[in-house]
């Protein structure tokens, strides 16, 4: 089984921690997190060391792969950026959790995540480096662009477009055929009915912009 490390070591680790697992395809070699102590624990695996050691940590452990495992978007993007700086030989890979259901058609972008109970209907496209969260689901001949990301419980129609790095709170739904443009936060519980402003906030029933974001704001 090829040894691989997550960067990241909070909530959202843990949930890849037990995909990774119950995948079965990886071993996980430890943790990256440049703003804990090395030898430091999250669910039995330790903090191998930050960014900066990647290189020597790869020889050592023998690693195939990495995955960024940090939930912000955005936070995300500048990660993935620091490992590909200091280690441009180890790739990123995928963790699919075995309860999601995968459609025939369906491609899924290196360092993707997808997670329990999640539903991703025929000929959809994922990007790289999403999240598609706990009984999210993506219905046919959408899109989600790199570095974006659906809360647990959000429903998409079919012949949607969500842009980069924007996200889709917990349990919004989006009608057949909306577009989200990018930067963009839909607000959790929304019903959205009409294309959504890049670098925006929208929310409410039915869903409303009620500001402009911008590319560093937070959203979690």
């Amino acid at each position: 089984m090829e040894s691989i490390v997550l960067v990241g070591s909070s909530g959202h680790a843990k949930v890849i921690i037990d995909i990774v697992e119950k995948q079965g395809r990886y071993r996980i070699a430890g943790l990256i997190d440049a703003f804990r102590t090395v030898g430091d624990e999250t669910l039995g695996y330790s903090i191998l060391g930050a960014e900066t050691d990647l290189p020597r940590l790869t020889a050592e452990h023998d690693l195939k792969g990495a995955i960024v495992a940090i939930g912000d978007n955005n936070v995300r993007a500048k990660v993935v950026a620091r490992v590909t700086d200091f280690c441009p030989p180890l790739p990123f890979v995928n963790a699919v959790h075995p309860e999601a259901s995968i459609g025939k058609g369906v491609t899924i972008g290196a360092g993707t995540v997808v997670m329990a109970g999640a539903v991703i209907n025929p000929c959809c496209q994922i990007g790289r480096f999403c999240i598609v969260n706990t009984k999210a689901s993506l219905d046919h001949d959408s899109v989600m662009e790199d570095f974006s990301s659906l809360a647990p419980g959000v429903t998409i129609g079919g012949n949607c477009r969500i842009g980069t790095h924007s996200a889709v709170s917990i349990g919004a739904v989006l009608r057949h055929g909306i577009a989200i443009g990018e930067h963009s936060v839909v607000g959790a519980g929304s019903t959205v009915l009409k294309a959504v402003d890049a670098f925006s906030v929208t929310y409410g029933n039915p869903a409303k912009k009620v500001r402009d974001r911008q590319r560093e704001d937070k959203y979690l």
